[in-house]
């Protein structure tokens, strides 16, 4: 089983559960059923959807960069994101917007990367975008009750600063060797920190 990393942590609310939502057009409730199994699945065993989407891919001998598919994918999964918050109040409808805006943003990477202008210009978003992140994680602190739940959120942030520092690294490292896969996990893994931003968050206030 593989160990769990961001791309093994995106595949199943990325890649598989949009699969199911079209499949409910067909028949709602075999993919109820399904996604109800892979999910229990995904949480016994960490990594499981991956490596069958890693097994499908190998009988079909098809060659994909499994990275760059799901951080392109990333970009049209907000509409079905289950790391959304349902609180109304406003301080946790913005907190919903910025991550939708940040991994968004990164998304572009792998059709910009290749482009120095352009991505010059998308790196400058995606600072922007994690700063605009940070400041709305502040006001949604103070909905927070007690202080074990602020404290796991204040955690939770102190992740995501340091791989948003690591992320800057990579990209220094890319201007340098041009190894763009490098990139993509290191947007792959801002995601996944955006992801459990908003799983904190909900599991103390919802």
């Amino acid at each position: 089983m593989g160990d769990e990393t961001p791309v093994t942590s995106l595949i199943l609310p990325v890649l598989i559960r949009p699969i199911l939502s079209q499949l409910e057009k067909q028949d709602i409730s075999a993919s109820q059923t399904l996604r109800s199994a892979l999910t229990k699945a995904e949480a016994s065993y960490p990594g499981l959807t991956h490596d069958l989407v890693i097994g499908i891919m190998r009988k079909g001998d098809l060659t994909v960069n499994l990275n760059e598919s799901i951080l392109r994918l990333q970009g049209a999964a907000s509409e079905t994101d289950e790391y959304r918050l349902n609180r109304s109040e406003d301080a946790f409808q913005e907190l919903n917007r910025k991550s939708a805006a940040l991994k968004r943003i990164l998304s572009r990477i792998p059709d910009e990367i290749t482009d120095r202008k352009t991505f010059l210009e998308t790196i400058k978003e995606i600072a922007s975008a994690i700063k605009k992140l940070l400041d709305a994680v502040n006001e949604v602190n103070g909905f927070i009750p007690g202080s074990t739940g602020k404290q796991a959120l204040e955690q939770r942030k102190r992740e995501f600063v340091k791989y948003s520092k690591r992320f800057s690294n990579t990209l220094k490292e890319y201007f340098k060797e041009g190894h763009a896969d490098a990139v993509f996990i290191s947007a792959l893994y801002l995601i996944h920190q955006t992801n459990m931003i908003i799983a904190t968050v909900k599991q103390k206030c919802e």
